[in-house]
C-alpha cells in the first residue's frame, strides 16, 4: 500500500498545478476578451454619434451657413473615425467632440436655432450618446486596469504569454484645462 501513496500524492499535486495553470490562463483570456467587448461597446456609441452628427450639422447649417470652418472640422473628424487603429479613431473622436463644442457655441448666437425642436432633439440625443461613451470608456479603462494588473504581477507574468499591457483611454490635454466661469 505504501508504494501507491507517493505516486498518488504526486499525481494529485500535478492535477492541482495543472488546474491552477488552466484557471489562471483562462482568467487572462477572459480579461482580454472583456477588453475587446468593452472596445466594441465604445465603438457602438461612436457609431451612433457618427450617424447623428450629419443631422445635427444640417440643422445648424440652415441657420449658420457661414460657419464653414466648424463644418469642415466636423467633416474631417468624422472621416477619421471610419478607419484606423483604436488610437487614431479615439483621436478623431476627441477632435469631433471639440468640433461639436464649437458647433454648440455657434448655436448660442442663433436664438431661433436654439428654439428649433429638431436642434433640441439632436442635442438631447447627442448628450445621451456622450454619456454612454463616457461610461463605456470608464468600463474599458477599468477592464484594462484589471488585465494589466493580472499580467504584470506574479504569477500572471508567467502565464500572460508575453502579452503587452494595454493602453488606457486618456483625456486629451486640451480637455484637462478648467473652463473659465464668469458671472
Amino acid at each position: 500500500m505504501n508504494g501507491y501513496i507517493i505516486p498518488l500524492a504526486i499525481g494529485i499535486i500535478a492535477v492541482i498545478i495543472a488546474a491552477w495553470f488552466v484557471s489562471y490562463y483562462n482568467r487572462v483570456r477572459i480579461l482580454f476578451n472583456r477588453i475587446e467587448e468593452a472596445w466594441a461597446q465604445i465603438d457602438v456609441q461612436l457609431k451612433k454619434r457618427f450617424d447623428l452628427v450629419p443631422n445635427l450639422v444640417e440643422t445648424v447649417k440652415g441657420y449658420a451657413s457661414h460657419e464653414r470652418e466648424i463644418f469642415e472640422k466636423i467633416a474631417e473628424a468624422r472621416a477619421g473615425m471610419v478607419t484606423g487603429t483604436r488610437g487614431e479613431r479615439m483621436e478623431a473622436s476627441n477632435a469631433l467632440t471639440g468640433a461639436l463644442r464649437g458647433l454648440f457655441a455657434v448655436a448660442e448666437a442663433y436664438p431661433d436655432l436654439k428654439a428649433s425642436e429638431n436642434f433640441k432633439l439632436f442635442q438631447e440625443q447627442l448628450e445621451g450618446i456622450e454619456n454612454k461613451i463616457a461610461y463605456a470608456r470608464q468600463y474599458y479603462n477599468s477592464t484594462i486596469l484589471n488585465f494589466n494588473n493580472l499580467i504584470s504581477t506574479i504569477p500572471g507574468v508567467w502565464f500572460a504569454g508575453g502579452r503587452p499591457k494595454h493602453e488606457f483611454l486618456e483625456i486629451p490635454e486640451e480637455d484637462r484645462e478648467l473652463p473659465k466661469v464668469e458671472f
